[in-house]
C-alpha cells in the first residue's frame, strides 16, 4: 500500500456564475490544480456531481470531464452522493492510488445551479432523502433543517442567537476568500432579523444557490518527493459511512451516526485521536448542522456545539479553527463541489497559503462533508508533518 500525496489544487469563484457552463467550470478548476501540480497527464479522472442529471440533463460526467480536458482513452468514474459527492470521489481516488493500481487520479468536484428555477432547485435538493416517506409530504431541505434546528435549542435549551453566532464566523472567514460568493460581514441581529425559509430557520443560517468547480491532483508520497514537491501534503486517513435513510430514524438523538463512524474509521486509518488535528472544514449548509457536526466530530461534547462558537473556539485563533475560508454559508455551497473545496482549503492551510485566514503552524486538517440532513457522510484528514 502507498502514502498518499495530494501534489495540485484548484478552484474556480464560487456564485451565481451565469456565464460559465457546466464545462467551463471542470475546465477551469481541473487546469489550475494540474498547472499547480506541474503535469499535463493522469491516468484516471473521477468526478463529484450531486445534480447535473436533474438540473442540466447531462449524465456521465467521467466521460464528459475527459473529453472536455482533452485527454483520451483514460478511464473515469463519476460519483453521485449528494453534498458528498466531491469528497466521496476524493475517497475513492485516494484508494486507488493507495492501492497502487493508479499512478496519479485527477479529482473534480462540480455544479451547477445558477440556471434552473427555485422550484427546480427545491426538488433537486431533496432527491437525496427518501422519496416515499418524506420528500412526498413536499417538505423542502430548509425545512427539514428548521426541524433539527427546533428540537435542538428545545432539548439543550440553547438560545437561536447562539446557532446563529455561527454564520457571523463564516462570513467573517469569507471576507478574506478571494473565491467566496458571500463576503459581506454580519451581525448576529442581521441574521435573526432575514425572513424565516422555514420556522425557525431564517434566510442567512442557509445556504443559497450556487455554481462552482474545484479539483485535486493524487499520487504516492514517493513520486511527489522524486518530482520535488514541497510541502508534502499526506492524505492521513480517509472514510465514509451511511445512516438511516429514514429522516425520524436519524434526528431523535441530534446525532448523525454518519458522521461518527466516518470520523471513527478515518482516526483509526490516521492513527491517532481528534485532539491532534488543528483546524476542520466541517459541513455547515445550516447553522445548525455546522454545530452539530463539530459535536459529532468529537471536537466538543454533546449540546456544547453553540457554547463553542460563541466564546470564539471556531475562530482562526481559537480552540479549533473551523471553516477556515468561510465554509459552505460564506464560501459558498456548489452541493457536488463542495467537499473538494473543502480539501483544497485544508491544502492551503497545510501549505502556509491562506492568506489573511492562515491558522498558526497547521499541520493536520479535517474535511467533513454530509448529503442532506446526516444520511451519508465522508471524513478526510489531511497533515503535512
Amino acid at each position: 500500500m502507498h502514502r498518499v500525496a495530494v501534489i495540485g489544487v484548484g478552484c474556480t469563484r464560487v456564485g451565481e456564475l451565469w456565464d460559465k457552463s457546466l464545462k467551463d467550470l471542470i475546465v477551469e478548476s481541473a487546469t489550475k490544480a494540474l498547472d499547480d501540480a506541474g503535469i499535463d497527464k493522469v491516468d484516471i479522472v473521477y468526478v463529484g456531481n450531486a445534480y447535473s442529471k436533474i438540473l442540466q440533463t447531462q449524465g456521465n460526467l467521467g466521460s464528459f470531464t475527459v473529453d472536455s480536458l482533452g485527454f483520451e482513452g483514460i478511464p473515469a468514474v463519476s460519483i453521485e452522493a449528494a453534498d458528498c459527492s466531491g469528497s466521496l470521489a476524493f475517497h475513492e481516488a485516494y484508494k486507488a492510488v493507495r492501492s497502487g493500481l493508479v499512478g496519479k487520479a485527477l479529482v473534480v468536484g462540480v455544479e451547477k445551479m445558477s440556471d434552473s428555477s427555485p422550484e427546480e432547485v427545491a426538488k433537486a435538493l431533496m432527491s437525496c432523502e427518501d422519496q416515499d416517506y418524506v420528500a412526498f409530504t413536499g417538505v423542502t431541505q430548509p425545512g427539514l433543517h428548521a426541524l433539527v434546528l427546533r428540537l435542538y435549542m428545545e432539548t439543550f435549551k440553547v438560545k437561536h442567537e447562539e446557532i446563529a453566532e455561527f454564520t457571523v464566523k463564516a462570513h467573517k472567514n469569507a471576507s478574506n476568500n478571494p473565491y467566496a460568493q458571500f463576503k459581506n460581514p454580519l451581525k448576529v441581529e442581521d441574521v435573526l432579523r432575514s425572513p424565516i425559509l422555514a420556522d425557525p430557520l431564517r434566510l442567512l443560517e442557509y445556504t443559497t444557490v450556487a455554481d462552482g468547480s474545484a479539483a485535486l491532483v493524487l499520487c504516492s508520497i514517493e513520486e511527489a518527493e522524486k518530482m520535488g514537491k514541497k510541502p508534502v501534503v499526506e492524505v492521513l486517513g480517509s472514510a465514509s459511512a451511511t445512516d438511516k435513510l429514514y429522516l425520524p430514524e436519524r434526528i431523535g438523538k441530534l446525532s448523525f451516526n454518519a458522521t461518527r463512524e466516518a470520523a471513527k474509521k478515518a482516526f483509526e486509518e490516521a492513527k491517532f485521536s481528534v485532539d491532534k488535528v488543528n483546524f476542520v472544514e466541517t459541513h455547515d449548509s445550516s447553522t445548525i448542522m455546522g454545530v452539530i457536526s463539530l459535536e459529532d466530530l468529537g471536537f466538543v461534547g454533546k449540546g456544547r456545539g453553540a457554547s463553542l462558537v460563541v466564546e470564539g473556539g471556531i475562530e482562526i485563533d481559537g480552540k479549533i479553527p473551523t471553516n477556515t475560508m468561510g465554509g459552505s454559508k460564506g464560501r459558498g455551497n456548489p452541493v457536488g463541489a463542495t467537499g473538494v473545496y473543502q480539501l483544497v482549503e485544508a491544502v492551503l492551510q497545510l501549505r502556509g497559503e491562506a492568506g489573511k485566514n492562515q491558522v498558526k503552524d497547521a499541520k493536520i486538517g479535517l474535511t467533513h462533508t454530509i448529503a442532506g440532513v446526516g444520511n451519508f457522510a465522508t471524513v478526510n484528514i489531511l497533515g503535512c508533518l
